[in-house]
């Protein structure tokens, strides 16, 4: 399990995070909500420890992450699938892929048929350039990539954004599928609402750096999450 508890984060003197809490359980996928420059990027940066936070705790396995760098992070089970996806354009399906074995031991530094399964794409292009795939083909990657990893913990930023909807059925059903085997908690940033709430048990809604609405699905009224992410 994962527990943000009442954290600050700052970039020079501007305060992007105002005693945040969150939590991610295994077998759950857990939403965090909101307009563009609310926060949500910074949390997720701070859980993986690409920013360091200035009060507060981020607990993973009864661990306290405190000042943990992010190979440390991904090597205690910790996977990132960071906003505009990051692929290796020069590399090809099959390179990016194993770009995830660096926090692997040598005895698992394979890539598991289950992420075939899963984006079948990845499969029929291995020997494509990343560069060379489309949005949603890269999103997938990105995934993939992820999953490479063997995550307890799977942090998606954003991972509809700018991607066709055939695809993000796609990743909704793949994400519905790791919930489903129940050794993964599922962290979700998303702005798409529709999406979200297909797939949430709980909801965590930023605005101006702070958590303004947090329940459960059974909690949480719907369209007062939509309107405090509407435009």
């Amino acid at each position: 399990m994962l527990t943000v508890s009442n954290i600050d984060l700052f970039y020079g003197a501007a305060q992007a995070l105002r005693s945040v809490s969150v939590s991610a359980k295994a077998g759950e996928i857990s939403c965090v909500l909101g307009r563009n420059g609310v926060g949500k990027t910074s949390l997720l940066r701070a859980i993986t420890g690409h920013q360091p936070i200035t009060k507060g705790s981020i607990v993973w396995e009864g661990q306290d992450l405190g000042r943990m760098p992010p190979y440390e992070r991904a090597r205690r089970g910790i996977a990132f699938v960071p906003q505009g996806r990051e692929i290796f354009p020069l590399l090809t399906v099959r390179e990016n892929l194993e770009t995830g074995y660096a926090c692997l031991p040598r005895s698992e530094r394979y890539v598991p048929d289950e992420i075939y399964d899963l984006f079948p794409v990845l499969k029929d292009m291995l020997w494509r350039r990343g560069g060379d795939l489309s949005g949603g083909q890269q999103q997938q990657l990105a995934i993939g990539r992820a999953l490479v990893t063997r995550p307890r913990l799977l942090v998606l930023d954003e991972p509809t954004e700018g991607i066709q909807p055939s695809i993000i059925k796609d990743i909704g059903r793949a994400l519905e599928y790791l919930r489903s085997k129940g050794t993964m908690a599922i962290l979700l940033v998303e702005q798409y609402f529709d999406f979200a709430k297909e797939l949430a048990d709980s909801y965590a809604v930023l605005d101006r750096g702070e958590v303004v609405i947090a329940g459960t699905k059974d909690e949480v009224d719907p369209e007062q999450v939509r309107a405090k992410i509407a435009v």
